[in-house]
């Protein structure tokens, strides 16, 4: 009997790719605790609504982290796009800070009343998180190597929008953005066949 000396090599999983699964799964759960929440026809504060906001907040700091990682990615693929890259990251990040303020101040009354956010931001900062994400995921579907095949952006526009249509949407659109998010690449794959023009 003969044992073949095979060897494995196992990936630590990057940031890139916890932060792709994690943040909507995680907004899911926060849409399925909102659901939850509401079946007494009330919701607030409560065990359902503490824990589907923390997880909410959770997840907008890993969209985040997935902002900054995709321009991690996109400046060493494409470094003459660093002004859109960059600007696209920014707005993101404005976008989510809006998002995490808001958050807080849903857990923590004190909070929203000490710091209430400005009014333009309130209405801004959910577009401008998804026009900066959304942004910088149609250039990693575009920008050679491809990090995500090139439905992925508008399956995860699609689940934005759903998002804005109706909150009791957020477990749908929460799942049509993990789809979008699940084939991103945090690093080329070798034995990938380019995409033809």
């Amino acid at each position: 009997m003969t044992v073949a000396n095979t060897r494995v090599t196992v990936r630590p999983v990057s940031r890139t790719r916890l932060a792709a699964v994690t943040a909507p799964l995680l907004l899911l759960f926060y849409g399925v605790s909102r659901l939850a929440d509401g079946l007494d026809g009330d919701r607030g504060p409560g065990l359902a609504w503490n824990i589907g906001h923390t997880s909410f907040l959770i997840s907008i700091v890993a969209f985040a982290v997935l902002a900054v990682e995709l321009r991690r990615m996109l400046l060493a693929a494409a470094p003459r796009l660093r002004t859109l890259t960059d600007a696209a990251t920014a707005t993101a990040l404005v976008g989510a800070a809006s998002f995490l303020w808001v958050i807080l101040g849903d857990l923590f009354a004190g909070f929203a009343e000490a710091a209430p956010l400005p009014d333009p931001l309130f209405i801004a900062g959910p577009m401008l998180f998804q026009l900066g994400l959304l942004t910088l995921l149609v250039l990693a579907a575009t920008v050679r190597p491809r990090r995500l095949p090139r439905w992925a952006p508008p399956l995860v526009l699609v689940g934005f929008l759903a998002l804005a249509a109706n909150l009791d949407l957020l477990p749908v659109g929460a799942a049509l953005i993990f789809a979008g998010l699940l084939p991103l690449r945090p690093h080329p794959d070798p034995h990938h066949v380019p995409d033809p023009d």
